[in-house]
């Protein structure tokens, strides 16, 4: 039986390929959990309709992260914070703050998306680095000042 397959399948293949399973694993597992469709010429013309459109998505949301990227790249944030002696910074700048001071900003970018490897513990400049898309990504300046 052919199936056109709508997730990765371990050991079968990726989504979207089209493969020859026996027709007991595409009833009893491939289509019940929606892994699956059956390759009926209907199916086949339907599922490469929303194939397309799904990449039609994928371009506009890559357009708009690559405008985004360009507005993030001329903006700097500065994040304000103790010190004690020799320029011992109390406690850190997380990626938590860096994203509360985008939205300051006017940017709204959820702190996972943030790539930062460590908390900030010292004063400085820093090129803290954003994923936006899966290929796009941007890079903010944090500047850490004292108070």
């Amino acid at each position: 039986m052919k199936v056109i397959l709508k997730t990765d399948v371990k050991q079968l293949g990726k989504a979207g390929e089209i493969v020859e399973v026996k027709p007991g694993y595409a009833r009893n597992y491939l289509i019940p959990t929606q892994s699956a469709i059956e390759a009926t010429n209907v199916n086949m013309k339907a599922y490469s309709e929303e194939k397309k459109l799904e990449e039609k998505r994928a371009l506009k949301g890559k357009i708009q992260a690559d405008e985004l990227a360009e507005k993030l790249s001329k903006v700097s944030v500065t994040a304000v914070v103790q010190v004690g002696e020799e320029d011992k910074v109390f406690g850190s700048v997380t990626s938590q703050n860096i994203a509360d001071m985008l939205k300051e900003n006017g940017f709204d970018i959820d702190k996972k998306k943030i790539l930062l490897d460590e908390p900030l513990r010292a004063l400085g400049v820093f090129d803290v680095p954003i994923k936006l898309h899966q290929d796009v990504e941007a890079t903010v300046k944090v500047w850490v000042v004292r108070e």
